[in-house]
């Protein structure tokens, strides 16, 4: 995969329902926008909340657009085990439909998840997040994609900057 062709995704795992469907708006018509500008592997950390969310999106815009690819990569395998039943469907149908995975590490261990973050962003060209802290997970992996020069977007923001492949 060429990293000027691929996209991750970095969020909270708690979104406030009322922000949900604002949310989720701003996140296909990020979608939508890259892939109008040659992006079509999109990656998704498979984690509850926006990852979620992102790789729903995905699926849904896959109808129209076919030749879109979802990667899910996974912290380790087992990422599942002890979420609700009603999460773990979800999560077993986006697996199910994924067009591929990788697992970053076998077994769950300290510092699995910040792998997955880190290769998710070291393979991609842009990020689209929903941050809304200054610290944890999802603003460390946020600055770390900024280090990198990673062009990203925040669907949190009202003015979200659009990324431009011209720019």
């Amino acid at each position: 995969m060429m990293k000027d062709q691929t996209c991750c995704f970095t969020g909270h795992r708690v979104i406030p329902a009322k922000e949900r469907p604002k949310i989720q708006k701003r996140l296909e018509h990020e979608i939508e926008s890259l892939i109008n500008q040659g992006v079509c592997y999109f990656g998704a950390g498979g984690a509850l909340g926006f990852d979620t969310m992102a790789a729903q999106a995905v699926l849904g815009l896959r109808e129209r657009f076919p030749h879109v690819r979802l990667i899910l990569v996974l912290p380790c395998k087992g990422q599942a085990s002890r979420w609700r039943e009603s999460d773990k469907k979800i999560y077993d149908f986006i697996l199910a439909q994924a067009d591929k995975v990788v697992y970053t590490s076998e077994w769950y261990h300290k510092g699995c998840m910040h792998k997955r973050n880190r290769y998710l962003v070291d393979n991609s060209g842009f990020c689209i997040c929903y941050l809304t802290e200054d610290s944890g997970g999802t603003a460390y992996t946020v600055g770390y994609a900024r280090q990198r020069g990673v062009r990203v977007v925040n669907v949190a923001e009202e003015d979200s900057e659009q990324y431009d492949l011209q720019n």
